[in-house]
């Protein structure tokens, strides 16, 4: 009976933790969730009215570059090092096709030298003040990624285009990035790391960074967007959203950039800078910049959440809606315009 006895105590005991402990540690995590979520304006509700001219413009161009880098091209990454190449090539073509120079920034991977490409629009009276906007052309190795990223750098195409001849105050960057997709997601030969460690080693005032991860894919049916746990708790269950993403360093990047947006896109828009443990807050190209301390953050469809493509053969240009796609890229021309102090003749 004695024995029966301690180990009653000791389940007790035990219990007694689990109540105080789990509490405290959930607890803060809602807490942190529901500040990060705390955003300018509301998302636009309602049927979508119809294309504007400029957006009805963008629709062919970035149909034709998501197709030409997922269905021309395809699986590209250093398993497939010639259509890796070959994607690079492409899309340096299309930014020297807009007059761009690109400044190829190479380094070597597995016995392979890929490279980061980059354009820019020189700023006037804060040069040295930078905005980067950029996108990973790589796939993972599996899929064509349509979405995961063609629809990224379509979007960073198209933007490059429209602020090509731009006076902006400070500094604009458009940057496609290499080797996003795994096995260098998050380590030394990921493309966008080694570019924003150059930059700090530089000493470059990267005041925002704006990483376009696929933005492609929607849907109007309830049920069709998930989240990680806490974040369903606050967001909605239909994925026909555009969602601005930042960590807690970069709150106030992303309140601006989704502030902007909601003024000015008449399209869905969710915002977030939670704890970038939280699953997917940190699953692109803005990782890079948090860990050098600039401020960054991403702007996505939410990919794995919503997309059953996601990292898969059928992730294709025909599972995608270039109508929304393009809605969303002439929303960002305003973001990009008020982080660059862009005349308003221009935007």
């Amino acid at each position: 009976m004695a024995l029966i006895n301690e180990r009653m105590r000791t389940v007790l005991r035990r219990e007694r933790v689990r109540f105080i402990v789990y509490p405290s540690l959930v607890l803060p995590v809602v807490a942190l969730s529901v500040c990060s979520i705390a955003m300018p304006g509301a998302s636009f509700r309602g049927e979508l009215p119809s294309l504007s001219s400029r957006q009805a413009a963008l629709v062919a161009p970035t149909r034709g570059d998501v197709e030409a880098l997922a269905s021309g091209i395809g699986l590209r990454n250093i398993k497939h090092p010639e259509a890796l190449l070959a994607a690079e090539h492409y899309v340096r073509g299309r930014f020297e096709s807009m007059g761009f120079a690109v400044r190829a920034l190479p380094y070597s991977v597995n016995h392979h030298v890929v490279r980061n490409l980059e354009v820019t629009v020189r700023g006037t009276t804060h040069r040295e003040e930078i905005v980067v906007v950029g996108a990973h052309y790589d796939s993972e190795p599996t899929t064509p990624g349509a979405d995961d990223n063609a629809t990224g750098v379509a979007a960073m195409l198209a933007l490059a285009a429209h602020f090509k001849d731009a006076r902006p105050e400070r500094t604009l960057r458009f940057v496609a990035f290499v080797n996003e997709e795994p096995p260098y997601f998050w380590n030394d030969s990921m493309g966008s790391l080694v570019y924003a460690r150059a930059c700090k080693a530089a000493n470059e005032n990267i005041v925002a960074m704006l990483s376009l991860e696929s933005l492609g894919y929607y849907k109007t049916a309830h049920g069709t967007q998930q989240y990680p746990w806490p974040m369903s708790l606050f967001y909605p269950d239909t994925a026909d959203f555009v969602a601005f993403v930042g960590n807690l360093s970069s709150r106030s990047l992303t309140r601006a950039a989704l502030r902007t947006f909601r003024d000015h896109a008449r399209f869905p828009s969710e915002g977030a800078s939670p704890p970038s443990f939280i699953p997917g807050v940190g699953w692109s190209d803005h990782w890079s910049f948090w860990q050098v301390g600039y401020p960054a953050l991403m702007v996505t469809d939410t990919a794995p959440f919503r997309n059953s493509h996601y990292h898969d053969e059928s992730d294709t240009a025909a599972t995608l809606d270039f109508e929304r796609l393009a809605r969303v890229t002439d929303g960002l021309t305003w973001v990009i315009a008020d982080l660059v102090r862009v005349p308003s003749s221009v935007r």
